[in-house]
């Protein structure tokens, strides 16, 4: 089973199923245990201040994650199994603006932009990360 948990502003038109079935599908492929991933789309002064608060960059991104356990912080220990077995892998939040503007700059639906920071996020809650 596999739960994608969604928050975003009411101003912001998203399509949430095209993001949810997008993680799924990524999901179904790496994952074969219960799992829970949540997305929030929100503003870029959100956005700005959670960079500042956790990276101590004053600007605004398009895509954070945040793990709900990350070895790093529990110094080796790794993933403690949940009561009900399902593997709770984090938050992913998603900055709209930031995506309006990628999209226009791509010549691409916002929504695609979406799915792919989302999928982009899912990536670093898994380990996969890039090289800034």
């Amino acid at each position: 089973m596999i739960t994608i948990l969604f928050q975003t502003e009411t101003h912001y038109p998203v399509n949430r199923k095209k993001v949810r079935d997008a993680l799924i599908a990524s999901l179904e492929k790496k994952i074969k245990h219960p799992v829970e991933v949540s997305v929030a789309i929100i503003g870029d002064r959100k956005m700005k201040a959670l960079n500042r608060t956790y990276r101590k960059i004053d600007a605004s991104t398009d895509v954070l994650s945040f793990p709900f356990n990350d070895p790093a912080y529990t110094k080796g220990q790794g993933f403690v199994d949940a009561p009900d077995h399902v593997l709770r892998l984090g938050d992913i939040i998603i900055s709209y603006p930031q995506a309006v503007a990628t999209a226009t700059e791509e010549n691409k639906l916002v929504d695609e932009v979406i799915v792919s920071l989302a999928l982009h996020g899912l990536d670093h809650l898994l380990g996969i990360h890039h090289e800034e």
